[in-house]
């Protein structure tokens, strides 16, 4: 059994310690990479993982299905973050795609992320149960940047719908969106472009290295390309024509 009161304290403790407030949405994808000896690697893991958090000493790389959308990838990013701070156990965790399920663990970890990233209003909290329309879910996972699947948990744990709701709200997410006037790419994977990048700490340590000539322009070149980073080596076409108005 897992303690959510416990858990939600936790979330709230690591938004202050990042420098967030309690309700803001997250972009998790940034904020991991302001932590110091914290590496966020995206890769495509298949259908059954949804990322995995390896710790070696005092770093830490977490790994993330860049298979999944978008939305999916910012809880699962969070559900790492509980690993990292507070899972002291294992040096190693490889986590399943299922939100809500597995040993008592992963669950913590599920709850945390819902936590951090769905901080959601009174004026939410406060509704009758089953009376949150299939639009207005779309608007608190458009808000908070998160997977339709990750939205419904979190509804559902509060609560706000049922598990009959939950399974009638699971079709048509994507075209519901567009009608809405929203961008899809939230419930898309990363572009063929950002599948397989690494940022944060491995970036910055690789740089100061080299800065330090403790390695050669080679070597700079075989850590960066190892890490997914071609773009550092061979240059982005992307930045041209760059814009820094």
């Amino acid at each position: 059994m897992i303690d959510k009161l416990k858990i939600y304290q936790q979330a709230v403790s690591i938004r202050k310690k990042l420098g967030e407030s309690d309700s803001s949405p997250i972009d998790a994808f940034n904020i991991v990479q302001n932590i110091p000896h914290f590496s966020l690697t995206l890769y495509p893991m298949g259908n059954n993982i949804s990322g995995m958090c390896v710790k070696i000493g005092k770093d830490t790389v977490i790994a993330i299905n860049s298979s999944m959308s978008i939305g999916r990838q910012n809880f699962s990013i969070a559900h790492e973050l509980y690993h990292y701070y507070f899972d002291n156990n294992q040096k190693t965790i490889i986590c399943k795609k299922d939100i809500g399920k597995g040993n008592d663990i992963e669950k913590s970890a599920d709850q945390f992320a819902a936590y951090f990233l769905m901080p959601l209003e009174e004026e939410i909290l406060n509704e009758k149960r089953n009376t949150i329309t299939f639009e207005k879910v779309i608007e608190l996972e458009q808000l908070y940047k998160v997977s339709h699947q990750a939205m419904l948990y979190r509804l559902l744990d509060e609560k706000l719908i049922t598990a009959e709701l939950m399974e009638q709200y699971k079709n048509n997410v994507m075209r519901t969106a567009a009608n809405l006037g929203y961008d899809t790419s939230l419930y898309k994977p990363s572009r063929s472009e950002k599948e397989r990048k690494t940022y944060g700490y491995y970036i910055k340590q690789t740089q100061a290295l080299l800065e330090k000539e403790l390695i050669s322009d080679g070597k700079f070149e075989q850590l960066l390309l190892e890490a997914f980073r071609h773009d550092l080596v061979f240059g982005d076409e992307s930045d041209e024509g760059e814009l820094n108005d």
